[in-house]
């Protein structure tokens, strides 16, 4: 009997005990109880928010936002139900991953957070949802993705896993793009879902801003595609060109080699993701001369028929030889253009003077950044005059001595294309807000006028002879137009000297040759074994000035013609 009372006196203790402590829940004072429990139950968040879109001229899509899910558990309440190992078996089913590493995330008692899968696509993660198992929540997240792969890679760049910009136009415009979050205080249930009756707080976010960009998809595809034939045909270490709309200042393409893609960004070295048209100085070598011949023309010091001894290829200048791929006698300003005449052009400059070629180059743009929207551009290299040496001024005739990006030689080649007028280059058109509003446009603007109209069109009639017979460019040339271009071929500075057999190539020139609509720079680094630029660089000019020109609707030298045989065969039985 004494056990049967000893019993009872404990259970009677246990209950009273029980009793007293629910009075004092509820009838005592229990502040910090109450305030913990509040805690446990508020969920503040932030409300992600879209980064803004990358277009391209004609508003199709470059780089955009998808909407994922991270697929998570609470083990405490997966394992109170005895489900562990089904829910493994599922999610590892469905999620395409080892059902051993998914029961490891969901076999851990007291953790109530636990990610299984990151960024998961919506549609697999609405799967998992149907599923209806109880543990398994998920976390609203957004990605970014560009649909196009490595297309553009350099101009666009990409948006880490932070979400923060971090190369070319995504980092350039990130404050634009990335938007603003908002934020959410709310309470939640034992199954951690929202209780939106007691949502406290909420701040409604701001959405990135759209860019459009200058970038046309389609002249950005034929540019790639002539890139990597030219990876292939010449063994360069890299390559990069650029395709610019003469009256504007627009970037039609912009394209380097190596690419890499932007949805996999992280496994690709620095070197490769460096956008080189704007990125590498070089010297340009004879591509230059269009720059030195233009400066003495405009100052009326020669004209297009006069002569000049080119010394039979050596030629003395402040004691120093100077020399020319091949040997030449007598040629006129246009032969010397035409053969590329080191000698030619270094007599030419100094007949121009330093100081004045000096101004000239400056006002080409030459030795500074040209400011276009992206990060990493070079200012390229342009010594002040004070520090010429007495040879200088014929080395920097023919190019070297100096150093360039290729964009800033493309914008002087568009110079003489547009008339004299220096346009600013530029890659954004518009940003939008979500609401359609314009934040900001970019129109045409002229920086200078170095030269004049007829100075340009001078030119512009001499540069059309290097791409036809006896020309150094007449690969460069395309069926239907005519082509007025230019050939470069410097050799590359290694622990500060000359290197033979390793050169940058170029070629740059504008289409059509009577009124230009696009200008076009290719540049080769090293190509193996042709080195030239007439017979590496010229012909990937080609390659995508013609389509480009199709594309573009320009109007062949021949139209009349090709309509007139169109309407005959439309006519015929």
């Amino acid at each position: 009997m004494w056990r049967v009372a000893l019993i009872a006196i404990a259970l009677l203790a246990v209950w009273g005990a029980l009793a007293a402590r629910l009075g004092v829940l509820h009838l005592g004072s229990n502040e910090a109880l109450a305030e913990r429990v509040r805690r446990m139950r508020t969920v503040k968040e932030d409300i992600l928010v879209g980064r803004g879109r990358i277009l391209d001229r004609n508003d199709r899509l470059l780089a955009l936002d998808l909407p994922v899910q991270n697929v998570c558990v609470d083990p405490v309440v997966v394992l109170s139900n005895g489900q562990a190992r089904a829910v493994s078996v599922q999610l590892a089913r469905v999620l395409g991953l080892p059902q051993a590493q998914v029961y490891d995330r969901v076999n851990r008692p007291g953790r109530r957070y636990e990610p299984v899968a990151r960024l998961v696509r919506e549609e697999v993660a609405n799967e998992v949802e149907r599923l209806k198992m109880p543990g398994v929540f998920f976390e609203p997240l957004t990605t970014r993705y560009y649909p196009h792969s490595d297309m553009g890679c350099h101009v666009l760049g990409f948006s880490n896993k932070e979400g923060v910009g971090s190369a070319g136009i995504e980092q350039r415009w990130d404050p634009l793009l990335k938007g603003r979050p908002g934020f959410r205080q709310s309470e939640r249930d034992g199954n951690r879902r929202e209780i939106y009756t007691r949502r406290s707080l909420e701040v409604a976010p701001q959405e990135g801003a759209d860019i459009y960009l200058t970038l046309d998809q389609n002249i950005q595809h034929f540019v790639e595609k002539a890139l990597d034939a030219a990876m292939t045909n010449f063994h360069p270490e890299a390559a990069w060109a650029i395709v610019e709309e003469v009256r504007t200042g627009a970037i039609l393409a912009m394209a380097s080699r190596p690419a890499y893609d932007l949805n996999d960004y992280n496994k690709t070295e620095a070197d490769t993701r460096l956008n080189r048209a704007v990125g590498v100085n070089f010297e340009p070598g004879s591509v230059f001369k269009v720059g030195v011949v233009a400066a003495a023309l405009n100052e009326g010091l020669i004209s297009t028929n006069d002569l000049f001894d080119c010394e039979n290829g050596m030629w003395f200048y402040a004691n120093r030889p100077l020399r020319d791929f091949h040997p030449y006698g007598t040629l006129d300003v246009t032969g010397i253009l035409r053969k590329s005449s080191n000698i030619g052009a270094a007599k030419i400059a100094v007949m121009l003077g330093e100081d004045r070629l000096h101004r000239y180059l400056t006002a080409y743009g030459l030795g500074k950044p040209t400011g276009l929207e992206v990060p990493g551009e070079e200012s390229g290299l342009l010594h002040p005059r004070s520090k010429w040496t007495k040879v200088d001024i014929t080395r920097v005739a023919m190019g070297h001595t100096v150093a360039v990006t290729a964009l800033q030689m493309l914008n002087v080649m568009c110079c003489i294309g547009n008339d004299g007028f220096l346009m600013k280059s530029h890659l954004v058109r518009k940003v939008v807000d979500k609401n359609g509003g314009v934040l900001q446009e970019n129109k045409p603007e002229a920086l200078a006028r170095p030269i004049t109209e007829r100075t340009a069109a001078l030119m512009r009639r001499m540069l059309t002879e290097v791409t036809r017979e006896g020309g150094t460019g007449t690969r460069g040339a395309v069926p239907g137009y005519n082509v007025a271009g230019k050939t470069g071929t410097a050799e590359k500075i290694v622990d500060g000297r000359y290197v033979k057999n390793e050169n940058v190539s170029s070629f740059m020139g504008l289409l059509p040759a009577e009124r230009p609509e696009i200008g076009i720079i290719v540049v080769l680094d090293n190509p193996q074994p042709l080195r030239t630029g007439g017979v590496t660089a010229a012909p990937v000019f080609a390659q995508i000035a013609a389509p480009v020109a199709r594309y573009l609707d320009i109007r062949p030298v021949d139209a009349n013609e090709l309509v007139y045989y169109r309407q005959i065969l439309a006519g015929a039985p």
